[in-house]
């Protein structure tokens, strides 16, 4: 019969749909049911072309011959094992192999075939509705929470039975905390099969034709394939209506009259995103199970505060700069940016926050690039907290982006049912994290402002049109108390874009596409936000410290206290050349703790600005050499144990330590003094932030008079341009100056020069040498 012929007298969708090529040949099994017409007459209004066959009257072979494009098995009275005739054997066979949906029997089919037990649930039902809870997936992709579904059973799968390979996909709230009561729906992990205890056919269940309808937009065998096949769907020019799967019903679409109509491109994103979560959510080591283990375990980065960030701000504006290499509305914007990179530029130029897309189809974005990110922005001084920028609709989503390094999420109220707003908002909180929430108009705002969002973001794009109004923030303003942090989001490009944001209570502004084009991010974000904030030239030559390491007397370190030296070296390697004995060591110790420099100074790059600007690491604990009224003690190991480390630096009131072995890069955290680590210019980890304070650059194990090739060490700072060194290796007052010249604009990254051998004469420290030295370096400061 043509679905023209079919009247649909449920008050849920009174038009039949179009064709659908790819159901051409759906086979629905009839387990002698009457409901089995009301099956067939939703398939065929969905565009399916449908044969029915009584699950007595073929076989399994003569099934195969049909070659079918789905299969459906209906509902019927009695039990899977005695009454379902060829259903079982028939969906047994083509599970993996197309799309299979079981009814209310059919369902009980499924779960009987993949290792369940089906059995009385204690109450006998004919015809009573009840709210249905779902896991927004596969056949209820898109549709709400408590939706009234129809039921007739008093047979039901068992919890206690389900077996490994399925899930529970809808059940019926239990308790006052709505734990999952009788199973309604079941679903396998890796195979397109689906089972509905209701029945959704009915008149009286709600949303049964986009139930149907999703089923029916499904591709393949297994889940995997369905995602593949959507994929290219939504790829292709001019995407109908008509094809790919459901959309997010009443929220994605026409939110105001529920009328479907063409798929914006937030429907096709947000249907793709879905996929490719679900496809994730099953693989070992990536499962939900396993990423709460690692949360468990402490795995997830440090946080702050995504408020308190935007609140704290060098600029007029509080700054969310984004990292985004393409979109729906520009197509390519820069394919070849390297996110921490950018991310770095972002900091430096006085971001609060730095939103990482990362959405991979439309936004050409990853997971990976915000791990990068955060990982880029460790150990800064004042970082800005990390946004992930995506469409989020699950938990899952959540924790990863936590594990991930992120301080907060975007919730988009377009996008999301009431409900699962408000569990997602919840949920993130539970994690540390206060989301964004994303509006574009004054209903959603009214929900965000309900919600108790603390940060709401505005985007003045529609998501729907891609239009930009940017006058759509300040519209919304006067809807919100002055302590909630409201932002502008979208179609930033110039000052003239946010002047107005300043005077009508706007705390901050979400830039991406015009940053990630901008050839001088810190000129940018001046001229956008009228700033005059100073950024820091990594090539300005302050003032070098300099280190006089192997002392061995307290006459030598009291002479190079009175020459001006900044640090006195001490070696605590037993078996080496310089190394001092523990009283002697001890009384080094007392000379410098207790001689004030000659000079006090104050220098610039050491003082600490009160200012919110992210500070690079290294500019940053430079400063812990730089003391105003004394000369710091260093302590050098080598390959000795943490345990005797520790006890030395207590013991000789160590002002920090130098470690010239292999010592793994983690005991910096374990000391509770700054830590010099000695690193060849070839070596792996020189630039890595967050443990030692500086690495000191030598040409070999130290102390062997062979000077240090600069060439590499100008390479290096070259390529890393928030690294700063100490300087080692065959220097003298003979060549420092010129091995300093040698490294042309990058010399101001060299922090301190270090010097053994070349203070000596005959074995011995040269007091003479000392001033020498101290006075070539002061020479050039």
């Amino acid at each position: 019969m043509p679905s023209s012929d079919l009247i649909d007298h449920s008050p849920y969708h009174p038009s039949p749909s179009a064709k659908l090529p790819s159901a051409s040949n759906l086979i629905l099994i009839d387990n002698y049911d009457s409901f089995t017409w009301n099956v067939y007459q939703y398939l065929v209004l969905e565009g399916a072309t449908v044969t029915v066959y009584r699950n007595d009257e073929i076989s399994l072979e003569q099934l195969i011959e049909e070659r079918p494009t789905q299969l459906v098995v209906s509902p019927g009275p009695g039990h899977p094992d005695s009454d379902a005739g060829i259903s079982c054997e028939a969906i047994s066979h083509f599970s993996g192999k197309i799309p299979v949906l079981g009814v209310c029997m059919g369902e009980q089919c499924i779960f009987k075939v993949f290792g369940g037990r089906v059995d009385v649930t204690g109450e006998v039902l004919h015809g009573k509705t009840s709210p249905l809870r779902h896991d927004n997936k596969g056949v209820y992709e898109g549709l709400p929470q408590d939706l009234p579904v129809t039921r007739y059973h008093s047979l039901a799968g068992t919890h206690a039975t389900l077996p490994d390979c399925l899930e529970v996909s809808s059940w019926i709230a239990s308790g006052p905390d709505g734990d999952k009561g009788i199973i309604m729906g079941v679903r396998h992990k890796t195979f397109l099969v689906e089972g509905v205890q209701f029945h959704p056919e009915s008149i009286l269940t709600a949303k049964g034709r986009s139930m149907l309808k999703n089923f029916l937009h499904m591709h393949g065998g297994t889940w995997a394939e369905n995602i593949a096949a959507q994929r290219q769907i939504l790829t292709e020019p001019h995407v109908s209506e008509h094809r790919g799967v459901s959309s997010k019903e009443g929220k994605a679409d026409t939110k105001a009259n529920g009328v479907r109509g063409k798929d914006s491109i937030l429907d096709k994103i947000y249907r793709c995103r879905r996929q490719a979560v679900e496809v994730q959510k099953n693989i070992p080591s990536q499962r939900l199970s396993d990423l709460q283990e690692l949360y468990d375990l402490g795995l997830s980065p440090p946080q702050i505060s995504f408020p308190d960030r935007l609140r704290s701000s060098p600029h007029s504006l509080s700054l969310m700069a984004e990292i985004k290499r393409a979109s729906p509305s520009k197509g390519s914007i820069a394919m070849h940016i390297c996110a921490p990179a950018q991310a770095r530029k972002y900091a430096m130029a006085g971001a609060s926050v730095i939103s990482v897309l990362t959405e991979p189809e439309w936004f050409k974005g990853s997971i990976d690039d915000l791990r990068a990110v955060r990982q880029s922005l460790e150990g800064l001084k004042y970082r800005p907290a990390v946004l992930r920028k995506e469409f989020i609709f699950d938990e899952y989503q959540i924790l990863e982006a936590r594990l991930a390094g992120a301080d907060t999420v975007l919730l988009i109220v377009k996008m999301l049912d009431g409900p699962t707003l408000e569990r997602l908002y919840r949920y993130s909180q539970t994690l540390g994290m206060e989301p964004l929430v994303e509006v574009n108009n004054t209903e959603e705002m009214e929900i965000a402002v309900k919600l108790g969002a603390k940060v709401i973001g505005v985007n003045n794009r529609n998501l729907t049109s891609f239009e930009v109004d940017l006058g759509t923030t300040s519209r919304l303003m006067d809807k919100v108390s002055s302590s909630t942090i409201v932002c502008a989001l979208s179609g930033i490009s110039g000052p003239d874009d946010v002047r107005a944001y300043k005077s009508h209570g706007v705390r901050g502004v979400l830039v991406g596409e015009a940053l990630m084009r901008s050839s001088n991010v810190n000129t940018f974000v001046s001229n956008l936000l009228g700033s005059s904030i100073e950024h820091s030239d990594s090539n300005v030559r302050s003032r070098i410290l300099v280190k006089i390491c192997g002392t061995r007397t307290p006459e030598a370190a009291r002479v190079a206290i009175e020459a001006g030296a900044d640090m006195v070296g001490i070696i605590l390697v037993e078996g080496r050349s310089r190394y001092v004995k523990p009283e002697v060591a001890s009384a080094i110790s007392e000379v410098v703790h207790q001689t004030s420099r000659p000079h006090k100074f104050q220098d610039l790059e050491g003082l600490q600005s009160d200012s919110s600007k992210a500070v690079e690491y290294f500019e940053h604990t430079a400063g812990f050499f730089r003391h105003p009224g004394r000369v710091l003690i260093i302590g050098v190991f080598q390959n000795q144990s943490l345990d005797y480390i520790l006890a030395q630096q207590r013991l000789l009131n160590l002002d920090a330590v130098q470690l010239h072995g292999s010592e793994p890069v983690e005991w910096a955290t374990l000391i509770p003094v700054p830590v010099i680590r000695r690193f060849a210019t070839t070596d792996s980890g020189v630039g890595t932030r967050g443990y030692h304070s500086l690495p000191l650059l030598d040409s070999a194990v130290g102390g062997t008079g062979k000077p240090l090739d600069t060439e590499p060490v100008r390479k290096l700072l070259e390529q890393d341009t928030g690294l700063r060194v100490i300087l080692a290796g065959g220097l003298h007052s003979g060549n420092v100056v010129d091995m300093l010249n040698e490294l042309r604009v990058v010399r101001g990254r060299v922090v301190a020069v270090d010097v053994s051998s070349g203070v000596e004469h005959e074995g011995s420290q040269s007091h003479e040498k000392i001033r020498g030295f101290i006075q070539a370096v002061k020479a050039i400061s």
